[in-house]
C-alpha cells in the first residue's frame, strides 16, 4: 500500500522592519514575531539583532550568498518561501526602513503571488527617528508641509523654494552645494538651517549643521555628508535646546573589553547607554582544579564548622564554592556561624546573589593589603577557632596567606579554580587592536592585560588604556602600555564613569565634540592630560 504524502500548511511569513539603527527602537510586534519564529532570515546589518531576539532553537541566518554578498530580492523571496512551505513560521528581518526605500515591495510581491500567508510589521521610520535623535522636529507645530525627495530624481528644485515646506532629501551625496544654491535662487532664505544626519540613531550617529549659504559655498563636501539624510527647515534651530543623544559622553566610541570567559555584568549595556559600542574578548577561561580532593575536603570542613573565617578574593572563588555546595546539596545556610570576608564589588555582589552578606570588606582600595589592614588579630579569648579558608586561583599570590599567618591565624588556601589563557580572537579583532581600530581598551584585572597581549598583541599607541586599579595599571606599564585612565574606585562602574569623564575632558581640550582616537592617522601618539 502506497504511503500517503501529507502536505504541510505553509507557515506565516512576517516581513519585519528593523528600524533606523538603534536596536531598542524595534517595535513590540517585531520582538514578538521573532520570539515565536522557527526561522529568522536577516539582512547582514541586523543579523546580531535577529540572534538577540530569536527564540532558543530557532534557525537564524543571513540573507547572503556563499561569498557573503546580499542575495537579490528574488533570491531572498525564494529563501523565505521555501521555509514557509515546510510549515515553518518565518521572519524576514529587513534593515532600515524598507517601507520608505521601497525594498519591501520587491520581496513581498512574489510571496503574495505564490499565495503564501504573510504580514508586515513596519518599524520606526528614519524620517522621524533621525531628527528626534538629532534634537529637532520636522514641523515644529508651525510648518504644515513636509516633502520627502530623492535627489537622484528631482530635476527642478525651484518648486521647493518656500520656507513653509520642510524638506527631507535622500541620496543627496555630494549634490548638496548645488541643491542649496538652487533653493536660495528659488526664494529660500540663505540662513535657513540645514542638518545632514549620518547613521541616525545608531552609536555612529553624526549630525552636521550648516546653512544653505554655507552649503552653497562648500567646494568639497565632508565625508559625513555622503549618504546622509538632509533636512532643510527652520525647525533645525531646535537643536540648540533639544540635543540629547549627541551629549552622550562616549558617543561613537568603539571599546574593547578583555574579560574572563564567564564574567557576568551589564558592561556592554552600560557602555551602549553612554553612546559606545563594545567588543568583549575572552582572555581567560576559568576551569576546575586538576585535583578536586582538596576542595572537597574544604567543603566538608565548612559543613563541619572547621573554619572561623572564609576569605573570597574574586567572584570566581564564590562560584567555585557554590558549585561544590550544589554538588553536595548544600546552600548558603552552611555558612552559618562563620565570618565572611570579600575583596571587590563584584565578589560582594556574587556573595549577595547567593544570599550571603560579607562581614568584612575593605573600606578603601579593594586589595589584599587593604583587607589585611582591617583583618583582626587572632585572639584565643574572642575566636574559638583559628582557621581561615581561602578558595583561590591556581596562580594566586601568597600575600594574604602570609599576612594572616603573621596575625596568628592558621590558613588553609586551596586551589578552587584554574585560569587558562583563552584562544586568540578573530583575525579582524587582532588587526583592529594593533592598528588602532578601537578607541579604548578597558582592563579589569592584571591578568586581562597579560593575556590580551599574549593572545592578540599590544593595543595601538593611539588607543586609550583604561585600568580598574593600581595592580592592573602596573601590569599595563610592565607591558609598555601608557595608562590614560585609572578608575576612581576599583570596580567596573567606576571604571566606565572615569573613562567617560576623561573623554569629555579630551573632547573639550580638542574642541571637537566627536573626538575619538580611532579617527586619528595610524602612528599618531595619544595626547596626555
Amino acid at each position: 500500500m502506497a504511503t500517503k504524502t501529507v502536505k504541510l500548511a505553509p507557515g506565516l511569513i512576517a516581513f519585519v522592519a528593523a528600524g533606523p539603527g538603534d536596536p531598542e527602537l524595534l517595535t513590540l510586534r517585531a520582538v514578538d514575531l521573532m520570539r515565536s519564529a522557527d526561522v529568522v532570515i536577516a539582512d547582514p546589518k541586523v543579523l546580531a539583532t535577529a540572534a538577540t531576539y530569536a527564540q532558543a532553537g530557532a534557525e537564524v541566518k543571513a540573507a547572503v550568498d556563499e561569498a557573503g554578498a546580499l542575495l537579490t530580492a528574488a533570491a531572498r523571496s525564494r529563501l523565505v518561501a521555501d521555509a514557509s512551505k515546510l510549515g515553518k513560521r518565518v521572519v524576514r528581518l529587513l534593515a532600515g526602513d524598507p517601507v520608505l526605500d521601497g525594498s519591501l515591495a520587491a520581496e513581498v510581491t512574489p510571496i503574495s503571488k505564490a499565495g503564501l500567508p504573510f504580514e508586515i510589521a513596519p518599524g520606526v521610520s528614519a524620517l522621524t527617528a533621525a531628527p528626534a535623535y538629532a534634537g529637532f522636529t520636522l514641523t515644529g507645530g508651525a510648518i504644515r508641509n513636509v516633502s520627502v525627495l530623492d535627489a537622484e530624481v528631482v530635476t527642478d528644485w525651484a518648486t521647493y523654494g518656500s520656507d513653509a515646506t520642510a524638506l527631507v532629501i535622500l541620496n543627496s551625496t555630494n549634490r548638496l552645494p548645488l541643491i542649496a544654491k538652487e533653493l536660495v535662487d528659488a526664494g529660500r532664505a540663505a540662513d535657513t538651517a540645514v542638518v545632514v544626519i549620518h547613521h541616525g540613531t545608531s552609536i555612529e550617529h553624526e549630525a552636521v549643521t550648516t546653512t544653505l549659504a554655507e552649503a552653497t559655498a562648500t567646494v568639497r563636501p565632508p565625508a559625513s555628508w555622503l549618504d546622509g539624510m538632509v533636512f532643510i527647515s527652520t525647525t533645525v534651530t531646535q537643536r540648540e535646546a533639544m540635543t540629547w543623544f549627541e551629549n552622550r559622553p562616549l558617543l561613537g566610541w568603539k571599546i574593547l573589553v578583555p574579560r574572563t570567559r564567564d564574567d557576568i555584568g551589564m558592561v556592554a549595556e552600560t557602555l551602549r547607554r553612554l553612546g559606545a559600542s563594545s567588543v568583549e574578548v575572552p582572555t581567560i577561561s576559568v576551569e576546575p582544579p586538576r585535583t578536586p580532593q582538596q576542595m572537597e575536603r574544604a567543603i566538608h570542613g565548612i559543613e563541619a564548622g572547621r573554619y572561623e573565617w572564609i576569605a573570597f578574593t574574586s567572584p570566581h572563588a564564590v562560584r567555585a564554592v557554590k558549585e561544590k555546595f550544589d554538588e553536595y546539596g548544600l546552600d548558603s545556610r552552611t555558612f552559618a556561624g562563620m565570618k565572611i570576608a570579600a575583596i571587590g564589588t563584584e565578589t560582594t555582589d556574587a556573595l549577595l546573589a547567593i544570599g550571603v552578606r560579607p562581614d568584612l570588606v575593605p573600606a578603601g582600595e579593594q586589595t589584599t593589603a587593604s583587607l589585611l589592614e582591617e583583618w583582626p588579630e587572632f585572639s584565643t579569648h574572642e575566636d574559638p577557632i583559628n582557621r581561615v579558608f581561602i578558595p583561590k586561583a591556581d596562580i594566586a599570590t601568597e600575600n594574604l596567606t602570609e599576612g594572616l599567618t603573621a596575625r596568628g591565624w592558621e590558613v588553609e588556601d586551596v586551589t578552587a579554580y584554574r585560569t587558562v589563557r583563552a584562544a586568540p580572537p578573530a583575525a579582524e579583532i587582532r588587526d583592529a587592536i594593533k592598528s588602532g581600530g578601537y578607541d579604548a581598551v578597558m582592563f579589569t584585572s592584571a591578568s586581562t592585560v597579560r593575556n590580551l597581549v599574549g593572545i592578540a598583541g599590544k593595543p595601538h599607541t593611539s588607543t586609550v588604556i583604561a585600568c580598574i586599579g593600581p595592580a592592573t595599571a602596573e601590569a599595563a606599564g610592565e607591558h609598555g602600555l601608557r595608562v590614560d585612565v585609572q578608575a576612581a574606585e576599583p570596580n567596573v562602574p567606576s571604571l566606565i564613569a572615569t573613562l567617560a569623564d576623561y573623554v569629555v575632558s579630551m573632547r573639550a581640550q580638542a574642541q571637537d565634540p566627536l573626538w575619538r582616537p580611532s579617527r586619528r592617522k595610524a602612528g599618531a601618539r595619544r595626547k596626555t592630560t
